[in-house]
């Protein structure tokens, strides 16, 4: 094997459980041609080396990949992400897969509703796939919503109205609300790895009441904010469901249906009113 692999595998096996694999991804972001570089055919006039070095240096400190090159694969899109947002993450595409099954009139003027938005990555999901509908989208961090512009202006998305505030700064009716809220309790983000506690905002995790914080909130302002015809798709912690129904249903709110994930632990649920 080359020398330069061999040394690069062999500090990366200090850290990492797939070390090949974080090698091949660091070498391809630093590459300076268009075909994906192999070990087989690795020739190191092919990459940046300064790119390289820069990269693999903050990744040993485990510093995700994302937030080293600033982007994230979500949906159909490449977000935008720094450390003032949380990753999007593959389970929270469901929500956009589930809301498409409920509402699959993409002509329709809906009323949508994305609170805690972070990067924007639900937002701007639904706002490309429903081009009629009026987007809103909220969140406390004026930080968060700097990235969450940032995205929308690179996604050529012209439908979502971006507001600052907690949850939400006035009463009014949607046909389609969704959140990934903060649902980490003290102890499970305690237990979370080096790469999200360090590089992630604990704002966008962390919820007070044993992680239950914003499913009361969101169980008080739901109904004041919904139709009849109106759904909430709601993300949630794998062992957070039986309480999170009852949550909402002291509300009056209906639990229409529990999703689990890829790895069949329960995700996200679906509600309206009763």
């Amino acid at each position: 094997m080359n020398n330069f692999l061999y040394l690069h595998l062999k500090e990366l096996k200090n850290y990492f459980d797939f070390p090949e694999l974080e090698l091949r991804v660091l070498l391809n972001k630093a590459s300076t041609i268009d075909k994906e570089i192999f070990f087989s055919n690795f020739n190191i006039e092919q990459i940046d080396f300064q790119i390289f070095k820069e990269s693999f240096d903050r990744r040993v400190k485990k510093e995700p990949i994302s937030k080293i090159f600033n982007s994230k694969e979500f949906w159909k899109y490449d977000f935008y992400v720094n450390k003032f947002v949380l990753d999007p993450r593959p389970e929270t595409e469901l929500i956009i897969e589930k809301v498409l099954n409920y509402f699959p009139n993409k002509n329709k003027k809906l009323k949508i509703l994305d609170l805690c938005t972070g990067s924007g990555c639900l937002a701007i999901s639904l706002a490309k796939e429903y081009l009629n509908a009026k987007v809103t989208a909220t969140d406390i961090s004026s930080k968060a919503l700097k990235v969450a512009q940032i995205n929308s202006k690179k996604i050529h998305c012209n439908n979502i109205e971006f507001i600052q505030c907690d949850l939400l700064d006035k009463i009014s009716k949607y046909d389609i609300v969704v959140s990934n809220p903060p649902y980490l309790s003290r102890f499970d983000y305690k237990n979370v790895s080096d790469e999200i506690k360090l590089f992630e905002p604990k704002i966008a995790l962390f919820a007070k009441n044993n992680g239950y914080e914003f499913y009361n909130r969101l169980a008080s302002l739901l109904p004041n904010i919904i139709s009849k015809k109106s759904m909430i798709f709601i993300e949630i912690g794998h062992s957070q469901a039986k309480k999170c129904i009852e949550i909402f249903e002291s509300s009056k709110l209906k639990c229409l249906e529990l999703f689990r994930d890829y790895q069949n632990l329960d995700r996200g649920i679906i509600l309206n009113k009763t």
